[in-house]
Order: structure tokens, then C-alpha cells, then sequence
């Protein structure tokens, strides 16, 4: 005897993640085009870093507006069981491939402007980053919510996040540009902003490729599931136990239990055991064992 149970997320849920991600992927394309021509103008590296990490946002929501729609849109086939799911998971590693391009690229760019930094007017710096920190804003509060229910949103989300810090950087170079004239403040505040994303790229990265491995959840102790499921009345042996995450906010569970009781309840006692532990989707095979006299033993 076996069960599945599966869960689908609320339409409206999805339309409104949709909705505000295609309203901050508008604000960001339209900030990125002013900064990537501020930076290319005064020939700032620090505004030419977060117009390449804007960049990343942009290119990640895009990814995530996809991935998004194929999973709510994208029916299951013959070939795809579970549709389109894991797209967010697959755009959630190119996120991460993208900002540790970016990271990279600036700081080789930054190395090469040090012993000769060009003079960088600070007051467009200023201007320019303070409208970053409103662009960024606003988008933070639109993916805010759904990050926490999608990896594809999350990826983008953190790059936001990350280009917030990366504003703030670049209004710091301008402010110290002006008062001071240091001709370093603008290469310095690259640096950082490139430091900073690095490691919350990886950790992106590595998010993914763990759902991508199928390693079991982080907050599912496996071995302890085992015990439980073996403590079920009437289970003799759990075997072929798997646990893994579809995606983010989706774990699966599969289990095959050896009984001599009655199915229907040891089934019914199994599910509730794996629900407790927020494995709700899971399929779960009750079965006898291979030699009967090992229940007339049971019995006995």
C-alpha cells in the first residue's frame, strides 16, 4: 500500500510574486542605464561596480521571472514529473556564476588602477548612489517576501541586498572624494563592494547546488527520522529511505516500511510521523515481509 501527497502553491500567491518582480526588474533596468552612463562619464570603477552588480540584479530577476513562471505554468509530463520546479534552482546557480564574474572583473580592474587612479568628480558620485539607495529600496521591499518561498527569488533578492551595500559604498567614495580629494576612495570602495558580494555568491551557489545533489535538508536529522518511523506499532524495518528538497520550502520523502499490522494504520501512523517533521510530501510503501512465517512469529 503506498501514498503521495503534494501540495501546490496558491495561484494568487504566484501572479503576486510575478507582479513584483516584474516592477522592480522595470526600476532596476531603468537605474542601471543612468549609472552605467554616470560611471562611463567620470570614469568611476566604484559606480561602474554597482552598475555591474545592478546588472546582476536585473539579468537574476529576469532569470527568476522565468523560472517563477515555468514552475507555476510549466505542467508535469511524461519526461518532467515534477515540471518545471527545479528552473528556479538551475537560475539560482547562474545568479551566482554571475556575481562572482562581476566580483572578479572589478577586482582586477581595481589592481590595475593602483599606482595611477584617475581623478573621479565626487558630487555626481553622491547624487547618483543616493538614487541608487531609493531604486534599491523599493526593490528590496517588492522580493522581500517571496525570497523567503523561492530560490530563484531569493538569488535575486541577495543581489539587491547586496547592491544596496554597494550604494552606500559608492556615496561613502563621493563624500570622502569631494572633502578630502583622495584619488583612491573610489578604487577602494570597489574593493570592498566586490569582497562583500563574494562570499554571499558562494553561499548562494552552494544552497543550490546542495537541492541540485539531493543532500538531504539541513534541518531533517535523517537517522532520527529512521528511528521514528521504525518506532511506528506494527513497523519491523524501514529501509529505502530518502530525503530531498524539490525546492526551497518543498521537502520530499520516500520510505518503504516491512509490517505485519494493518497497512491502512501503520500508513496513517508513518504520514503523521513525517508531517510533524514538515515532510508533508512524501510517499511512503507499507509492505510484508518476504518470509510470512516472520509474522506468524510477530504473533506469536
Amino acid at each position: 500500500m503506498g501514498a503521495g501527497h503534494d501540495h501546490g502553491g496558491a495561484d494568487s500567491a504566484a501572479d503576486a510574486r510575478v507582479s513584483r518582480m516584474i516592477i522592480a526588474a522595470a526600476v532596476l533596468t531603468g537605474f542601471f542605464i543612468i549609472e552605467l552612463t554616470t560611471a562611463l562619464l567620470i570614469n568611476s570603477i566604484a559606480l561602474l561596480a554597482d552598475a555591474g552588480h545592478m546588472l546582476t540584479d536585473i539579468v537574476a530577476l529576469f532569470m527568476g521571472l522565468t523560472a517563477v513562471i515555468l514552475a507555476q505554468r510549466g505542467s508535469a509530463s511524461p519526461a518532467r514529473t515534477y515540471g518545471w520546479h527545479r528552473a528556479e534552482v538551475f537560475t539560482a546557480v547562474g545568479n551566482a556564476v554571475l556575481l562572482l564574474g562581476v566580483s572578479v572583473f572589478i577586482l582586477y580592474e581595481a589592481i590595475e588602477r593602483l599606482g595611477n587612479a584617475p581623478k573621479v568628480p565626487g558630487v555626481p558620485m553622491i547624487v547618483v548612489a543616493l538614487a541608487g539607495l531609493v531604486a534599491n529600496a523599493i526593490v528590496v521591499m517588492l522580493l522581500r517576501s517571496s525570497s523567503k518561498e523561492s530560490l530563484a527569488v531569493k538569488g535575486a533578492y541577495m543581489e539587491v541586498v547586496a547592491d544596496t551595500v554597494g550604494s552606500v559604498g559608492v556615496l561613502i567614495a563621493g563624500v570622502v572624494t569631494v572633502t578630502t580629494h583622495w584619488p583612491y576612495a573610489d578604487v577602494v570602495v570597489a574593493v570592498l563592494v566586490a569582497l562583500w558580494v563574494l562570499p554571499r555568491a558562494m553561499s548562494l551557489a552552494r544552497a543550490a547546488l546542495r537541492i541540485l545533489s539531493e543532500t538531504s535538508p539541513s534541518h531533517i536529522d535523517v537517522d532520527e527520522l529512521r528511528a521514528a518511523l521504525g518506532a511506528v506499532d506494527g513497523v519491523m524495518n524501514v529501509h529505502d529511505l530518502h530525503v530531498w528538497t524539490l525546492v526551497p520550502g518543498k521537502d520530499m520523502a520516500t520510505a518503504h516500511l516491512t509490517s505485519c499490522g494493518d497497512a491502512a494504520q501503520v500508513l496513517a501512523d508513518a504520514r503523521a510521523v513525517l508531517a510533524a517533521r514538515g515532510l508533508e510530501h512524501a510517499t511512503v510503501q507499507v509492505e510484508p515481509p518476504e518470509n510470512a512465517t516472520d509474522c506468524q512469529q510477530a504473533d506469536w
